[in-house]
């Protein structure tokens, strides 16, 4: 259906205040819709914060969730799968890539925070999720952002190549990650 925005300006102008606000409260009650005018029209400054920081507490229950899985590690990819999932969500309003960039670095601090052996089962595929976001993060950090923040991301990355290079070596992807960043 072709919309013409002239007519629909007309419609809109003869509509009273009392209709706009009631179309506009049941259109903010779909999460996009809300999204998108927080951070377009009702908090232009903090929007995108406020957003970060219901996308963190939003990861931060996922986490605590109990995923259905036979094993411990299919559990774990299910998780990650749904923070992955979230954080998209996050990006479709949230154009600042310093706050994407603080919401990979948050789930991947939540996944080493595993004990060590919870990387390099050959089936899982767990190892090679977290080696994506790994990747994701070096992408972010060193093409999407300023320089400047290279410092505030450098050691924690270094730390989870380490890891990853210590315990899946053997998965491509980890393979083609760089074991240091300058």
């Amino acid at each position: 259906m072709v919309r013409n925005k002239i007519l629909l300006k007309e419609q809109v102008n003869e509509l009273s205040k009392n209709e706009l606000v009631d179309i506009v409260l049941k259109l903010a009650a779909k999460r996009y819709n809300y999204e998108f005018m927080l951070v377009n029209f009702l908090d232009k400054e903090g929007g995108e914060h406020t957003l970060f920081e219901q996308a963190k507490e939003d990861i931060d229950m996922l986490w605590k969730k109990d995923f259905k899985g036979s094993t411990e590690l299919k559990k774990l990819v299910k998780k990650l799968n749904a923070c992955t999932k979230r954080i998209a969500e996050f990006t479709i309003e949230a154009k600042n890539k310093k706050l994407e960039a603080d919401l990979v670095l948050y789930l991947l601090e939540l996944q080493f925070s595993n004990p060590l052996k919870m990387f390099g089962a050959h089936v899982s595929g767990y190892d090679y999720k977290v080696g994506l976001l790994v990747k994701r993060l070096i992408a972010l950090v060193t093409k999407k952002l300023h320089p400047d923040y290279f410092v505030d991301y450098q050691d924690k990355i270094n730390e989870f190549l380490k890891r990853l290079h210590h315990s899946s070596n053997r998965i491509n992807t980890i393979k083609e990650l760089p074991v240091f960043l300058e």
